[in-house]
């Protein structure tokens, strides 16, 4: 696929091989995401047989993410771990503090550290991108804490030009919508639990039966607030009666669109770093 970038990106990208190339072995956390996909075709491209892939599989991600994510990796050849994590064991995940997401990644990534260890990768790293310092992401500060590498942001690469080195790639997650942890969808201080999960991942999936591929099922208590991007509401509005029954009967009392549209981070606009 003929893609034009920029001489800038360009040299990020050589930037990045050059960077993994002086790791020698390589862990990738991967998610089946834009960013670790790109991450880890380069890593592989870099490293050959030294490196490999974890994905970390639990009741914060949905089913059809998980599936999605291994086809990926058995698409591209990428060799893999999966470790079944059982996050609601840790109580400030169920709490839902305002710093959930320092927690959870502690725990993913000081389990991914004892994998790496094991199989006697050198190095773990990971795909956050230059684009992410513009929301609240309390779980940078694990990732600092146990000594992650971020390569992506290390060489400035925006989520923009990770999309677009993906396409040149003919990387299928090229244009894949941002699918972010389901506990997001719970504004801080309700108390989550794997039923409340699976009610957001299943409501998500009746849009997605109906072609809105990038959306968001916020859970107020019993209110599902429904986010898509705005140009989306013309054909939502042919439809809204039956998402409406289909969601309303996984247990949502009322079923709400939000005027605004989607907006990534939508309940972190009062959370501030250091918070």
């Amino acid at each position: 696929m003929e893609v034009t970038l920029s001489e800038e990106t360009l040299n990020k990208e050589t930037k990045l091989i050059n960077l993994i190339k002086s790791y020698n072995s390589v862990l990738a956390a991967f998610s089946g995401g834009v960013d670790s996909t790109y991450l880890m075709a380069v890593t592989q491209e870099a490293l050959g047989q030294n490196c490999k892939a974890v994905f970390a599989r639990g009741p914060m991600i949905s089913s059809e993410e998980q599936n999605s994510a291994l086809l990926l990796a058995q698409t591209y050849h990428f060799p893999i771990e999966v470790i079944d994590i059982d996050i609601m064991e840790l109580q400030p995940f169920r709490d839902n503090p305002p710093d959930r997401c320092y927690f959870c990644k502690k725990e993913l990534f000081e389990t991914f550290l004892s994998l790496s260890k094991k199989l006697g990768y050198s190095n773990l790293i990971e795909g956050t991108n230059a684009s992410d310092d513009q929301d609240y992401r309390p779980g940078r500060k694990a990732l600092k804490e146990l000594k992650i590498k971020s390569p992506l942001l290390e060489v400035g690469l925006t989520k923009e030009e990770i999309r677009a080195l993906s396409r040149r790639r003919n990387l299928l997650t090229w244009d894949k919508p941002s699918m972010a942890c389901l506990a997001s969808r719970v504004p801080y201080g309700d108390a989550i639990s794997v039923e409340l999960l699976t009610r957001i991942a299943q409501a998500e999936a009746v849009l997605f039966s109906f072609g809105f591929d990038e959306c968001r099922v916020r859970a107020h208590k019993d209110i599902g607030r429904i986010e898509i991007p705005t140009q989306e509401f013309a054909p939502f509005l042919q439809h809204y009666t039956e998402i409406a029954e289909a969601i309303k009967k996984l247990g949502f009392q009322f079923v709400t669109l939000d005027l605004e549209g989607l907006r990534s981070g939508s309940l972190n606009h009062n959370q501030k770093e250091g918070a």
